[in-house]
């Protein structure tokens, strides 16, 4: 089962290379999930280990949930994640606008071709 590369609409791209590009893509997608997961599974162990051990201590179960050593872990990787996320759905493209890095890859392959046509 192949890929039909007459099928895909390109932008002044071969229809390979928005194939990879979008294979890219979906790589980095995958890539957040998987952050996500391990994310949510290390901080709900470490919640969960933090807890268990502040209520042995003999505090009780929302004095455990709100301890700050209990969120330690949880923000300053969220945060990270939070940019993960960010970065892989394309939500910094208002910065730069839409069609940044196709005008930016095109404008560099042009200066590489002069540069090259020049010698």
């Amino acid at each position: 089962m192949g890929i039909n590369f007459d099928s895909m609409e390109t932008k002044g791209y071969s229809r390979e290379d928005n194939y990879i590009r979008a294979k890219k893509k979906v790589e980095a997608i995958k890539g957040f999930y998987w952050h996500l997961i391990i994310y949510i599974a290390i901080n709900g162990f470490i919640t969960g280990s933090s807890v268990i051990s502040n209520m042995a201590d003999g505090a009780n179960f929302i004095s455990s949930i709100w301890d700050i050593s209990t969120f330690f872990t949880w923000v300053p990787w969220g945060l990270g994640l939070l940019i993960h996320g960010l970065i892989v759905f394309d939500a910094f493209t208002f910065l730069l606008g839409r069609g940044w890095e196709q005008r930016k890859m095109k404008e560099l392959m042009d200066k590489d071709s002069n540069d090259i046509n020049s010698l």
